[in-house]
């Protein structure tokens, strides 16, 4: 199925506010230039940017956060839950595609989540990868719909314009990476909506081997959330979210146990690095990205690249 070109009473929409207006025109333009940089360029000066950015300021953040999700429209369609029901995105009433069309990057350092999976629940939601304009569906197996087998306790979803290559060997883990963007878990206070656009401080990332390979897990804080202004790296969750880093690593660690498989693992000493080692991990599967869209590493994996 595909979204129609006009907008339908099912789209979830909000008028964006005067205040988030100017600050949706001010992401823009700061983009612009910075999107022109060739790509042997971008992920240095990105990853400088984002630690050097200037203090975080709640207040505009705030409705920057609010143009940003005013950007884009979900549509859902088919019942949920089923193997029909997807969300479908667009942008001023055009289909788009939240993994191809969403930008990664804001002007403030943010970058931009897709939540999947709203916190307390346990329906295992995901962008479709492989289907034409990569809605979100509920993952299945052996014809059945796949649940986690008790709640996820925080955001969980995806960067856009993000790739964990599966060609690239990680020159210390030496795991590959699983074919799919990069996962983020968001543990900020509110309960985002599933399909909603939302920009977040990454400040930590873990990286956990699944079967064997490599599935990044960024942790980030929602932009707009009333302690985002006091988290900026990995130790300051430790101070503001006491435990949470740990909770997240055994919750990923043990989520496939109770199906009788093994503890999932994790490289780098079982750490979560900082936003600096982070900031390089976007980077670079971004870098991977770019090189699957444009052709230059080989579309092995049948992904729907529009």
């Amino acid at each position: 199925p595909h979204p129609t070109a006009r907008p339908s009473a099912r789209f979830t929409r909000h008028t964006p506010t005067k205040p988030a207006k100017m600050a949706l025109s001010a992401l823009v333009s700061m983009v612009a230039p910075a999107a022109r940089l060739a790509p042997s360029r971008v992920a240095p000066q990105r990853v400088a940017q984002a630690l050097r950015a200037p203090a975080f300021r709640p207040r505009v953040a705030f409705h920057a956060a609010r143009a940003v999700s005013a950007k884009y429209a979900s549509e859902k369609k088919g019942d949920y839950p089923s193997m029909d029901f997807r969300i479908f995105f667009s942008e001023d009433g055009k289909p788009v595609s939240p993994w191809h069309n969403v930008p990664l990057h804001n002007a403030d350092g943010t970058v931009n989540f897709i939540c999947e999976i709203p916190k307390e629940t346990k329906a295992k939601m995901e962008v479709a990868t492989d289907e034409e304009l990569t809605p979100i569906k509920q993952d299945t197996k052996k014809g059945k719909l796949r649940d986690y087998p008790y709640n996820i306790n925080w955001n969980y979803g995806m960067l856009p314009q993000t790739w964990e290559d599966p060609g690239h060997e990680h020159p210390e883990m030496k795991v590959m990476g699983d074919n799919d963007p990069v996962d983020v878990v968001e543990i900020g206070s509110a309960a985002l909506e599933m399909g909603s656009v939302t920009p977040v401080k990454p400040v930590g990332v873990y990286a956990m081997i699944d079967d064997g390979e490599l599935d990044w897990k960024v942790i980030a804080i929602s932009a707009a959330d009333p302690k985002a202004k006091d988290v900026n790296d990995v130790e300051d969750v430790e101070k503001h979210f006491p435990g949470e880093l740990e909770k997240i690593r055994v919750w990923f660690r043990d989520y496939k146990t109770p199906d009788g498989k093994p503890q999932n693992k994790f490289g780098l000493d079982d750490k979560c690095m900082n936003k600096e080692y982070t900031m390089g991990v976007i980077e670079e599967t971004s870098k991977f990205y770019q090189d699957l869209v444009s052709g230059k590493t080989e579309n092995k994996k049948g992904l729907s690249l529009e």
